[in-house]
């Protein structure tokens, strides 16, 4: 953004903005609110311009009477209520001038979306590192626990992305998922994964093209379940998810494949989605410095198979 930021950061929360454009004539500003976000109670939105929570790019507070001005930004601050506390630390494995290597827990998203704002591990780093430039260069499904890059200084910021973008780097994961003898590993899984009519999830479409790959290993296994090393060739969404799916292997603990459950108001934390970002390398476009991370967490059903190998 080139022009000046009219609020400061808060919380580690940087401000958002919202364009008010000049194709559309509004009475006033809470017309077009209400029109805007018809998903937020309108009790909401009348609550936050009668305290002058939201500006102007001259930092002037709106209000309930303020009108609709085309062309122009509104700022603001995002608000959760009630947002549910996620009782895992974020552990920091590496930090230097440009990079900030993070090892996430389950059930923390990697940035402020939907229901997550401050139990985010982004917004949780810029507080704990006191760096407010701080920003994601890739990014973890909530669900996943593991390796979680930033970039510690937005001058660079173009370059790790690039880097993540253009897929120059490995990765490893590790899952557990149910045993399925007939299959015989290492094997490669390819298909072409596309959004499914089911909220949030992919599906594989068998008359299509691949457009996706995974590496497939077996570690371990207790005859029920296998530990298994999963190497991505591509970077489509949910893809070691619905890959894993689609060879009749689940991932344990998985809420969205191979069915949909229900949303839950709070979270189990006792039964994690036993999935694990564990190892990124790369040559640093920064330093030109080879590089490699690995994560220390541990999977929680690992250990039950190793005690029975």
């Amino acid at each position: 953004m080139s022009e000046t930021i009219p609020l400061p950061v808060r919380d580690g929360i940087v401000p958002s903005r919202l364009y008010l454009p000049r194709e559309q004539a509004w009475p006033d500003l809470l017309g077009f609110l209400l029109a805007k976000f018809p998903h937020m109670p309108a009790d909401i939105l009348r609550e936050r311009l009668a305290r002058g929570d939201m500006v102007n790019a001259a930092g002037e507070s709106m209000g309930l009477d303020s009108p609709f001005v085309p062309d122009s930004w509104l700022w603001y601050y995002r608000e959760v209520p009630a947002e549910v506390t996620v009782p895992f630390e974020v552990t920091v494995l590496y930090q230097d001038e440009f990079l900030v290597v993070a090892d996430k827990p389950h059930f923390l998203a990697s940035i402020p979306g939907g229901r997550y704002l401050q139990e985010t591990a982004l917004i949780r780093l810029r507080k704990q590192l006191d760096n407010f430039d701080l920003s994601p260069i890739h990014r973890l499904d909530r669900d996943t626990a593991g390796l979680l890059l930033f970039c510690a200084n937005k001058r660079y910021r173009g370059a790790y992305q690039t880097l993540f973008q253009t897929r120059d780097v490995q990765k490893t994961y590790e899952a557990i998922a149910p045993l399925v003898p007939a299959l015989a590993f290492p094997l490669t899984r390819e298909s072409h994964i596309r959004k499914s009519p089911q909220y949030f999830t992919m599906e594989e479409a068998a008359e299509e093209a691949p457009n996706s790959r995974t590496r497939i290993s077996l570690l371990a296994h207790d005859n029920t379940l296998g530990h298994y090393l999963l190497e991505p060739l591509t970077g489509k969404k949910h893809q070691l998810r619905v890959h894993m799916n689609g060879l009749g292997m689940p991932i344990c603990h998985d809420e969205f494949y191979p069915d949909l459950l229900p949303a839950r108001a709070d979270d189990n934390f006792n039964h994690p989605l036993q999935l694990l970002a564990r190892s990124i390398a790369f040559t640093d476009p920064v330093t030109k410095q080879e590089r490699y991370f690995k994560s220390s967490r541990q999977l929680a059903l690992a250990g039950q198979i190793a005690r029975a190998a």
